[in-house]
């Protein structure tokens, strides 16, 4: 089982791999809310565990920048946090189930084991179809019809987005604010990373089925 382990506190992220060394769990670690979110978008894990207090991206806001993205790996939040109103916000932000610390490791490994079986067997849906267009959230493969088209992790992220809100404008604020968060680049290069979605998407085909709408954003209007 691969693990993913998001947590800034170095002492606790040892006790934490000590205690899961002899085991079956592969764990992977991060120790800034961005670093997590970018393994998180790039690998396939069986499990997040997530604090909420985080240099750079909190543990809420990666949370609910992956279920927008349709990434369902179940999370447990993981954090110093007792009230209920924290347990209610990371919850409704789509984690799965919330542990504070302290925290007894027998309770976490039961935790991981009973949120992936919910997982398992709760019918997630990971395939998304608009048009000719087919994605898998899960291993980010997408079908052009019968054509695989290989994309980056960007310009999937991208086509992600439209396929979830079309025939609707997506904004060029909504897509940078998923493909980099607070952390805007200086220069405009979304533009570039659409032009190589296009070369992928549309460029080998007949029908080009992503539209620029201009002074908005850009919209994939089904062939």
């Amino acid at each position: 089982m691969k693990i993913l382990l998001v947590e800034d506190c170095q002492s606790v992220a040892e006790v934490i791999f000590d205690y899961f060394e002899e085991s079956d769990f592969d764990l992977d670690y991060a120790a800034t809310g961005n670093l997590g979110l970018s393994l998180a978008q790039s690998q396939k894990f069986d499990c997040i565990i997530l604090d909420i207090m985080l240099p750079g991206l909190d543990g809420i806001s990666l949370c609910q920048q992956l279920r927008a993205e349709g990434n369902n790996t179940p999370i447990i939040m993981l954090t110093a946090r007792d009230t209920n109103d924290d347990m209610l916000l990371g919850l409704r932000q789509g984690a799965d189930d919330y542990i504070v610390k302290p925290f007894n490791l027998e309770l976490l490994e039961a935790r991981i084991h009973s949120v992936t079986r919910r997982h398992s067997g709760s019918g997630f849906i990971t395939q998304m179809t608009c048009g000719p267009i087919t994605l898998d959230i899960n291993t980010h493969q997408v079908w052009r019809g019968k054509q695989e088209i290989k994309l980056t992790p960007i310009c999937f992220k991208i086509l992600n987005l439209l396929v979830k809100n079309s025939p609707n404008v997506v904004s060029r604020q909504e897509i940078e604010e998923v493909l980099w968060s607070d952390d805007l680049p200086d220069q405009d290069i979304l533009r570039k990373h659409v032009y190589q979605l296009r070369h992928k998407v549309d460029k080998p085909f007949t029908d080009n089925i992503i539209e620029t709408v201009p002074k908005l954003g850009y919209r994939l209007v089904p062939a």
